[in-house]
């Protein structure tokens, strides 16, 4: 029904991205010596967690930068203490890099770890921050920012 909260509403906006990107990785190690093993060279594999490394630094370095040149707050937890909505630089690529940043380095682990289990980190780490981080952000903003948030929604990507 709409306007009612689910019932796992709760979770919205508690537990900090940092903090889920880290239960994720440890998950993902544990799950590893328990799945098929994916044969790969061990400079193959670190190199490419090296560049997904550095292409989710990139990202989650990008925003901060750009949160910092517009004076609005970084902490996930408090969407409605924003105070611009920014829509440039890397925010015009993703409305999340930050979260895209974390995701990269999930999946840079998992090209480390090369097993098959691991490959669900990333997947899961996306579910659940889209369901309880992302959306209720979105809600906040759209409240916060109206129609100049709905037509950045529009141009811009909530992931790549």
């Amino acid at each position: 029904m709409a306007g009612h909260p689910s019932p796992l509403s709760w979770l919205e906006l508690k537990v900090p991205p940092p903090l889920v990107a880290l239960v994720v990785a440890a998950l993902m190690a544990w799950l590893a010596p328990h799945s098929l093993a994916l044969e790969t060279s061990t400079a193959l594999r670190g190199t490419l967690a090296l560049l997904l490394v550095l292409a989710g630094g990139a990202f989650d370095v990008s925003a901060l930068l750009a949160f910092r040149r517009q004076r609005t707050t970084v902490n996930p937890l408090r969407p409605e203490k924003t105070a611009a909505l920014v829509s440039t630089g890397v925010y015009r690529i993703t409305r999340n890099p930050m979260y895209l940043g974390m995701c990269l380095f999930l999946l840079a682990w998992a090209v480390w770890l090369a097993a098959l289990g691991a490959v669900l980190g990333p997947w899961l780490f996306v579910l659940y921050i889209s369901r309880f981080q992302i959306q209720p952000e979105e809600r906040v903003l759209s409240q916060h920012f109206g129609p100049a948030y709905t037509d950045y929604q529009g141009q811009v990507r909530r992931w790549l």
